[in-house]
Order: structure tokens, then sequence, then C-alpha cells
């Protein structure tokens, strides 16, 4: 078992990471189920393959499970399935003092974090993230919100969980899709300040991706240790350090915008190609090597993720593209901060891009 800490002084929490984890969860959980039950909200693809695994632990340590299971996807993340959420968690008479357990996907941890934040001015949740998208960066930090129409993740809030239990099995019963659409957030955490461990994915991705073990949680452990740390330093993003984490994001959300939050473009690929177009307009700019962007852009297209406008299905000009950015939540005083790279692990954020100039970019992007 690894244990990682978020240090937020009366906000601290443990992240949990064990391989069987899941399997043992009514130990680690029966503490924070007041009444003797716990209100469990996933969605319907998990519920089927890791909530009975849940459900048994939790009622093998004498805790009542109560289910609220969501159709699965980004469409998710909305007011309508926001509103049902409530409702239902109302009707289960849920109290400020109570966990409401979140297990599932990102989508999963986003939507609940955000009602816990708001439901009675503030209950509590746990994360138990089944994806490895959620385990290696949504589920830890806090960020928790709902997509609208303007755009991805603008309604929302900084509400931290109780606690983050991990357990890498979850991933044997993704579809591989999913589980590189996660890897994108591992390999971001070498591209930001990290160009070892860039170089470790390059040498163990295809294990990882395979399902090896160790490599899962190696790059799980990691990974939170390294979030944990920049939350800890920088919990709301005011100093600029966690603004490293959006790494990608920029691009990637407007990708994502295009193809109408679906699954045409899952949100860690959008990631991966907005990855590769911020490493490639970097050295545009003359601020990153050209080998620095093609070996980024190499490693995703050998791993399978988009890398570029085409193989994530965008075909929107740049005009348009940067129509979405205008929605980007971090847009301040009319000027929206872009991550741009000088090197591999030498990310840093620039607030003087010239948002014409990212559209004739994109627009190059385009015509191949």
């Amino acid at each position: 078992m690894a244990l990682v800490r978020v240090a937020l002084d009366a906000r601290s929490y443990d992240i949990v990471i064990e391989q069987g984890a899941l399997d043992r969860a009514g130990e680690t959980l029966r503490g924070f189920a007041r009444k003797g039950r716990l209100v469990v909200v996933t969605d319907a693809n998990v519920a089927a393959t890791q909530l009975p695994r849940l459900e048994a632990s939790l009622r093998a340590a004498n805790v009542a499970v109560e289910p609220i299971i969501l159709p699965p996807g980004e469409q998710t993340k909305s007011w309508r399935h926001l509103e049902q959420l409530l409702d239902a968690l109302l009707a289960q008479e849920i109290e400020r003092g109570d966990h409401i357990v979140a297990l599932g996907g990102g989508v999963i941890g986003d939507l609940v974090g955000f009602a816990a934040s708001i439901l009675k001015r503030g209950c509590h949740f746990v994360q138990v993230p089944t994806t490895l998208l959620a385990q290696v960066d949504s589920s830890v930090g806090g960020k928790t919100a709902i997509n609208a129409k303007a755009g991805k993740n603008l309604i929302g809030a900084f509400y931290q969980p109780s606690l983050v239990l991990i357990d890498p099995s979850t991933l044997d019963s993704l579809p591989p899709r999913e589980t590189r659409a996660g890897y994108a957030e591992v390999v971001k955490y070498g591209l930001i300040d990290d160009p070892a461990f860039f170089g470790w994915c390059e040498a163990n991705a295809d294990a990882l991706l395979a399902g090896d073990p160790d490599a899962r949680t190696y790059a799980i452990e990691h990974s939170v240790s390294a979030k944990a740390a920049i939350v800890a330093d920088d919990e709301r993003e005011t100093s600029g350090r966690r603004a490293l984490l959006n790494l990608g994001h920029t691009f990637g959300h407007a990708l994502e915008a295009d193809t109408g939050f679906s699954d045409t473009l899952l949100h860690g690929e959008g990631v991966a190609a907005g990855m590769a177009l911020a490493f490639r307009y970097s050295a545009r700019l003359g601020l990153c090597p050209v080998e620095d962007a093609e070996r980024v852009t190499a490693h995703l297209k050998a791993v399978g993720l988009p890398h570029d406008l085409a193989t994530a299905h965008v075909t929107a000009d740049g005009t348009a593209l940067v129509g979405h950015m205008l929605h980007d939540k971090k847009m301040a005083a009319g000027t929206l901060p872009f991550l741009l790279a000088r090197g591999i692990g030498q990310t840093f954020l620039s607030k003087d891009v010239v948002l014409d100039d990212v559209a004739a970019f994109l627009d190059e992007e385009r015509a191949g």
C-alpha cells in the first residue's frame, strides 16, 4: 500500500493506493458511515463492474449501501443531472455530517464533488476513482464542476474530498481507449517539470497500457505525489503554480467543445492533442526546440493518442477554435493565459499570447 498526503491544514486528506483496495473498502470507509450507511453515486457502466465489489465489502463491514446510478459520459456533467443527483441525495436524507462516495471516473467525481459542495451548504465526500484519468488527476485536488453550453467546467467550486481510495485493479475492466485517454494525464506530469519521468513513460508506456501492475502502480503513485505537492502549494490557483496542471487543456477544451463534449473525443484524448499542439506552438514561437516538440508528438502517436487536429476529429478553423477558448474559465481582463514550454519538463505560464496568432497556427495545423 502507498499513502500520499495532501497537506492543506484542516482540509488535509490521504490518498490510499492499494491493489485490491476496493475489496477491503469496508474496513477503510466504515468510519465515514454515520448511522451505519453510505450513499454511493456511480454510473451505469461502473455499477456493472465495480459497484458489486464495493457493496460486498461495505456490507461485510456492516455498512448499508444506498446506490444512486447515473448515465455514463461527459453529458452527465450537466445542470439536469446535477439536479437529479441533488434530489436523489435529499430523498436519502443526507445530512451535512454525512459522506457521499463517488465511485467512477472523472465525470462522477466532478459531479458528486460539486453536489457535495452545495448540498445543505456543504457535506462531505470520498473519491473512489475507477479510471486511470481519475486516479492520476481529477480525483485529487478538489476541483469540482459541471459543464455549460459555453464551455467545460465553467460552473463549479474548489472542494476537497475527505479521502481518495485508489485500487489499480479497477483498471482491468476499462476499454483500452479509456486507459489510453487516462495515460495522457500521466505523461503530463513529465512534460510539466519532470523530464526523467517523461523518459520513464517512453520506456514503460507499453507495459502500463497492457496492464502491468507494477508499472500502473508506479505511474499512479508518482502522478498523485506530484499533484499533491502542487495542490498543497497553490490550492486555488492563486500563485500560478497549480496552473501548470492545465498543460494541454486550453487547446484540448477547445477541441472537446468543437466535438460537442462527446465520445468523439474523450477528455484525455483532448488533453493529449492539446499538449502536442502546445509544444508545437511553443516551437513555432522559437521557445522550444523543434526536436522536443517532435518527441512529444511521436510518443503520443506511438501509444495511439490524438496528436493533431485530424486525429482529434476536429475540422473547425482557427477562428472557431479560438472562439471556444474565449469562454475558458481562466480568462482574466480579456487575456487568456497559455501553458507553453521551453522544452520537455520546462512548462511555463504565458500571459502575452496573441489569440489571432493562435488562430493562424491552428489554421496551419489544419492545412497539414
